[in-house]
């Protein structure tokens, strides 16, 4: 019950800021929209997809793209934490690191996850997507991809402590990962090297996961790509309480 209540409060704080910067929410969700009202129209005319409507196929890549987008960059509060000695606090109370790391990650997911849903919402509007039974397991592979790249964002913040450096190695990261996950494109009309290095993208198999579930349309089968995901995300969190053991203010 302990440990429940400090993630609580670690994932509590994370949801007051989220509701406090209306800003936040407004950048992280136009930025996929004009991709997916601009772009798709745009790009739609280019792509040849049998069977499938380009922006319907884009559609599901965007929600990948305001997740990675939203999670990776929670790591920007932990250096603000730092600046302001309030990671200081956090790390010197009675309070398992694990659990502060597990706090922070479900957070960021939980943040993820709703500016992906407003995402799937306009989707659904824009008659891209159609509300139905897909939309639960839609939201698994948001929280999973959401936890894998919270963890690589706090992964990396607790080893910095320049907001500019962070940024840049983020923006270094992103679309790198955003390119290969087969969000704007099909992969399997990628180059065979191209295709090789998707396979190490987690993005790949939220995207993929999304795909299925929300059109039926995936390159994976559905259990390959959830298998994947969580092993992934699991793994990053480990990691990440690591890094967080190691940390210093």
């Amino acid at each position: 019950m302990k440990a429940a209540n400090e993630i609580y409060a670690i994932w509590l704080r994370e949801m007051i800021r989220y509701y406090r910067a209306r800003s936040r929410l407004i950048s992280s969700v136009a930025m996929p929209f004009f991709w997916l009202a601009f772009a798709g129209v745009g790009l739609g005319s280019a792509f040849s997809l049998p069977g499938a409507n380009y922006i319907s196929f884009l559609a599901p890549g965007v929600v990948g793209m305001i997740v990675l987008f939203t999670s990776i960059f929670s790591g920007v509060s932990v250096i603000w934490d730092r600046q302001f000695g309030f990671l200081k606090e956090i790390l010197a109370a009675p309070v398992s690191r694990t659990n502060i790391v597990l706090g922070e990650t479900l957070g960021g997911a939980t943040v993820a996850m709703i500016n992906g849903m407003i995402m799937v919402a306009i989707g659904i509007a824009m008659g891209a997507l159609s509300l139905g039974a897909g939309i639960l397991p839609a939201l698994v592979f948001m929280l999973l991809t959401a936890m894998c790249f919270v963890s690589v964002g706090l992964i990396i913040a607790s080893r910095m402590k320049s907001m500019e450096g962070f940024q840049a190695i983020m923006s270094f990261l992103v679309m790198p990962m955003f390119f290969l996950s087969g969000a704007l494109f099909p992969l399997d009309k990628t180059p065979a090297w191209m295709q090789a290095i998707s396979y190490i993208d987690p993005l790949r198999y939220g995207v993929d996961g999304l795909r299925d579930s929300l059109l039926g349309v995936g390159m994976l089968p559905m259990w390959t790509n959830f298998a994947v995901l969580a092993g992934i995300a699991a793994f990053l969190t480990a990691i990440c309480s690591y890094a967080f053991s190691k940390s210093s203010v």
